[in-house]
């Protein structure tokens, strides 16, 4: 190729996560950087904080914390390669269920998905000291997956000395990279047992910042305690909750009312009345002695409150709160025998009631109920071992995400989220897209999933998907029921290999498999596929299959936003191709370098493209 030819060549990388971070802070502080690298000292004093050698300052530390930077931070070679076959309508859904390690996943996902996931939902691995198959590995994170993936785990027993050390190095990089899809008004729910609650917090204060917690949801997950092994028995779990900024708007439920249930009214229009006087439990006066005083009645006589013993009672509100009933008339007087009851008045000046959600979820459904829907879904018993509820996951959805927002889930499981998505979009018209990730963990070889024909779960998740859709369809035509599947693997770039080696037929081999830039055991729509992820195109994206003078070409997007070329048959890509594809005034032309006949040819398409204003980019 001509020297002058400047044509970017993909490098089959994710984004450079840490070289975007860095370049943001160069165009605010670019006084703090000398010869690329960043001057740390000189950022504080800028930022009004100096270094005080202060070794005695608040701070969350472990054994690997630095590790997982570095990991974060690390580009992943691998892609996400599509698979029509086990996909429901592939080509026109806008759901996504990954196969993969989820750190690997999250990196790929952050070009084309970057700020655009309202909603994040995990169910992560609880640290029992169990098998533990999320372990990385920095040095080549895509040979540690296949080694995975090749049923081979690693155990964490508390023993270990790095009990909480291993969960923590798991859970803290792939949050880093979880809040970068989040939208601005997004939020995140993790799930949580007594073991990790106060250890995720104060990660999530470092990855999202303190100011961002709003709060924790207390599940009951069971009915009944069971029998207890020490103490006491645990029914109880958490939903962590933190949202991105404080541009998250928090969708409260509404309730409708009708007039006629206010049955009262005076010149200022239709009211009901609540006793003010408290009911039921710690009705008494000695429960709240602060609230047990005199109101006067309308014949002015003292009217105290009676607890439903008929002794002396409380009043639901203290003083303060009465005299401000008082002042707005909102006390409500009706005679009863002989005593003067206070009520307060509620006057109808809405048709619609806020609920606000409460932190104890005690009645929305349990484990129980999430198993029973699985039964019913699978037709047999235990498929999978404590799925979250369906009716749990919709509650979250209901408060953060509407009409066409994504929902991520990256610790998959069963896929009760993508079930849940399905059933309230049926439920409300909502066009909520799902994207599940998940590890393909093999199943235990005498579980019943094994039994059933489920050698990982990604089968059970896939499947759960395909038969809840199909039932959800029946009732509901419109609903996008289908997903695509996508599995991690390699990139479908020839990487070089720069292993060390002595002998001269190794080095030939070596050399020879690098003439071609693509592998030859992928197709096409693999490339394809790479390529969006890797110039941040949504894979969901429309791909069409056309052609420019009879060589194949793949459209992406319905306006052929990209324009791809693989084809080098008959002669391979020539000039007039390229003008005929720029005709098309596409934002870019991808090519496969391999397709030009020669670097003539190439350098022609490069000026004609130049000359026409659209970029090339080569693989």
């Amino acid at each position: 190729m001509a020297d002058d030819i400047q044509i970017q060549k993909m490098d089959g990388k994710s984004l450079d996560v840490t070289g975007v971070n860095k370049e943001k802070l160069k165009t605010v502080f670019p006084e703090c950087f000398t010869e690329g690298n960043l001057d740390i000292d000189k950022l504080l004093s800028l930022c009004g904080e100096y270094i005080d050698n202060d070794f005695e300052k608040y701070k969350f530390e472990w054994k690997g914390k630095s590790e997982c930077y570095r990991i974060a931070g690390k580009r992943s070679t691998g892609t996400l390669r599509p698979c029509p076959e086990e996909s429901v309508d592939f080509e026109n859904t806008n759901n996504l269920y990954i196969e993969g390690d989820n750190l690997e996943v999250l990196k790929l996902l952050q070009t084309a998905y970057y700020r655009k996931v309202k909603m994040i939902y995990i169910d992560p691995p609880y640290n029992t000291g169990n098998d533990f198959v999320y372990e990385d590995d920095f040095k080549d994170p895509m040979a540690k997956y296949k080694e995975i993936t090749s049923q081979t785990t690693k155990s964490n027993p508390e023993t270990m000395g790095r009990y909480h050390t291993n969960w923590l190095n798991m859970m803290y990089p792939r949050l880093r990279l979880a809040v970068n899809l989040l939208r601005d008004d997004g939020v995140i729910f993790i799930s949580i047992d007594e073991r990790e609650v106060d250890n995720l917090k104060k990660v999530c204060n470092e990855v999202l910042g303190e100011e961002n917690f709003i709060g924790s949801f207390i599940w009951r997950k069971k009915d009944g305690g069971g029998q207890a092994k020490e103490y006491f028995a645990i029914e109880h779990e958490y939903i962590v909750v933190y949202r991105k900024s404080e541009q998250l708007q928090w969708i409260d439920k509404t309730e409708e009312r009708s007039i006629s249930q206010y049955n009262k009214k005076d010149e200022r229009g239709n009211f009901k009345v609540t006793k003010l006087a408290k009911w039921g439990n710690t009705a008494r006066r000695e429960d709240r002695p602060s609230m047990y005083f005199s109101l006067t009645a309308p014949d002015g006589t003292e009217a105290f409150p009676i607890a439903p013993d008929g002794n002396d009672g409380r009043w639901r509100v203290g003083k303060e709160r009465m005299a401000e009933l008082k002042s707005s008339d909102l006390i409500y007087w009706e005679r009863k025998g002989d005593n003067w009851v206070p009520y307060e008045k509620e006057y109808f000046d809405n048709q619609v009631r806020i609920i606000k959600k409460r932190s104890i979820l005690y009645d929305v459904a349990n484990t129980g109920d999430g198993s029973n829907v699985l039964t019913d879904t699978f037709g047999r018993k235990d498929v999978f071992e404590n799925p979250k509820p369906v009716e749990l996951l919709k509650e979250f959805i209901e408060s953060s995400a509407t009409d066409t927002d994504i929902i991520l889930d990256f610790f998959s499981g069963s896929a009760t989220t993508a079930h849940a998505v399905m059933q309230l979009n049926a439920e409300d018209g909502g066009k909520r897209q799902f994207i599940m990730v998940q590890l393909p963990e093999v199943t235990d070889e005498k579980s019943e999933a094994f039994k059933a024909g489920y050698k990982n779960i990604c089968e059970i998740g896939k499947e759960r998907i395909r038969r809840a859709g199909a039932k959800i369809k029946e009732q509901n035509p419109n609903v996008d029921v289908g997903f695509k599947v996508l599995k991690l693997d390699t990139s479908n770039l020839v990487k070089w290999d720069d292993t060390p080696v002595s002998e001269t037929e190794v080095l030939r081999e070596r050399f020879d498999s690098v003439v071609k830039t693509l592998k030859f055991d992928r197709s096409e729509l693999d490339v394809v596929y790479e390529v969006m992820l890797k110039l941040g195109i949504p894979v969901t994206y429309q791909v069409n299959l056309t052609d420019i003078n009879g060589r194949k070409l793949y459209s992406i997007g319905d306006d052929g936003l990209i324009l791809v070329c693989l084809d080098g048959s008959n002669g391979g890509i020539t000039p007039e191709d390229i003008s005929a594809m720029c005709d098309l005034t596409p934002a870019k032309i991808v090519a496969a370098e391999e397709a030009f006949k020669d670097d003539v040819t190439l350098s022609n398409a490069y000026y004609i493209s130049k000359d026409k204003g659209v970029e090339i980019e080569l693989l």
